[in-house]
């Protein structure tokens, strides 16, 4: 079976811990290891941490995935911030997850590791915060799947949480979204490698996962930016240049995840509803008090803009801000410059408000 630590920084750090964990839906984890990375030093009064949550394939090496963020003067500026990223419950890329050990049987976890939610992964983030001794973030800020992560921070720990950007991402997950996800964990299912979730250490299952990032590639980009990178050109094999595309990109992921993997974070992304447990969605979103700043892609055909917008009128204390690029859902990872000057202007926003101890009001603004 692939040994994924091929695929994780040198850098990175560990967390571990031998308490049991309880996940949200009753399951007992007998221990927990977290892989995370940080950037810059704590201030002495330890109150410049911003947490950086990453997307559904993501990991702790938020420097590689989203370079050109970490600058001087840029959004994460290691010079004046302390930055944390930590993999997420569920991951492959260093913290437990279905290519873990289970430390009662010995045996890799697989397709029997637990239905995990947003709310678990962010409980273990806050075990790995309480264990450096961390008890405020001055922000907390992901896209996609991180940004349901900043969304939970701001419900499940509001003493904690300065200010939060979440990008792309909605307040629940849709039927447009969940459909997606489940015709993306089909394909890896009907993989002839598959067998109930367990497969030969020799053959993983490739034409499934790949299939799968292939339909979710269709999904992060756009119309536009499909026409105007592909059209209709043909190469000189005779395939059309998005279906070459598409093959190196499933190609891609299979050389890097884990297909059990993948079936455990988009399930947890279904599952995804701040107001689960909570009350009433209008309600439960309308109590939050803290600021928010949400970045809207117009091109996003995942999460419409609309998503963002019902955030922004249910959000008390918050504001939409448009990126307005061609790229769809992965406008984040590839309009660095306009993303890491947004960041940055938050981050200023908020910081003076401190200083003057006032809370200004937040209106939606183009950009």
């Amino acid at each position: 079976m692939r040994d994924y630590r091929e695929f994780i920084s040198e850098k990175t750090h560990y967390f571990e811990s031998e308490k049991p964990f309880e996940t949200e839906l009753g399951a007992v984890l007998p221990g927990l290891r977290v892989a995370y990375r940080t950037w810059g030093k704590l201030d002495r009064e330890k109150n410049n941490v911003i947490v950086i949550c990453h997307a559904l394939t993501g990991s702790a090496d938020a420097d590689a995935w989203w370079d050109g963020m970490f600058a001087e003067g840029g959004a994460f500026d290691p010079s004046k911030d302390f930055i944390i990223c930590s993999n997420v419950l569920g991951s492959c890329y260093g913290t437990t997850g279905p290519m873990s050990r289970n430390p009662l049987t010995g045996m890799r976890y697989g397709p029997d590791f637990p239905l995990v939610t947003i709310r678990d992964m962010v409980h273990v983030q806050r075990l790995l915060l309480d264990a450096l001794g961390i008890e405020r973030l001055r922000l907390v800020v992901g896209a996609s799947l991180g940004g349901m992560q900043v969304l939970e921070w701001g419900f499940l720990y509001p003493g904690m949480v300065q200010a939060m950007m979440p990008m792309g991402v909605s307040g629940r997950h849709s039927s447009w979204c969940i459909a997606q996800s489940e015709a993306q964990r089909q394909a890896i299912y009907a993989d002839r490698d598959w067998k109930g979730g367990w497969y030969e250490p020799e053959a993983p299952p490739a034409s499934g996962l790949a299939a799968a990032r292939m339909m979710a590639m269709c999904s992060y980009r756009s119309f536009e930016n499909f026409q105007s990178r592909f059209g209709r050109k043909v190469q000189d094999d005779g395939l059309f240049s998005v279906e070459s595309y598409l093959r190196y990109q499933g190609r891609k992921l299979v050389d890097r995840f884990d297909a059990n993997t993948y079936v455990t974070l988009t399930k947890a992304m279904d599952m995804h509803d701040l107001s689960r447990g909570r009350g009433v969605y209008e309600e439960v979103l309308g109590s939050l008090p803290i600021p928010v700043e949400i970045l809207s892609i117009k091109s996003d055909v995942l999460y419409p803009k609309e998503e963002q917008e019902e955030l922004g009128r249910l959000l008390p204390v918050s504001r939409v801000i448009y990126l307005d690029e061609p790229y769809g859902h992965d406008a984040f990872l590839i309009d660095i410059e306009k993303v890491s000057r947004m960041v940055v202007e938050f981050k200023q926003e908020r910081a003076a408000d401190v200083r003057g101890n006032v809370r200004q009001p937040m209106t939606s603004k183009p950009v």
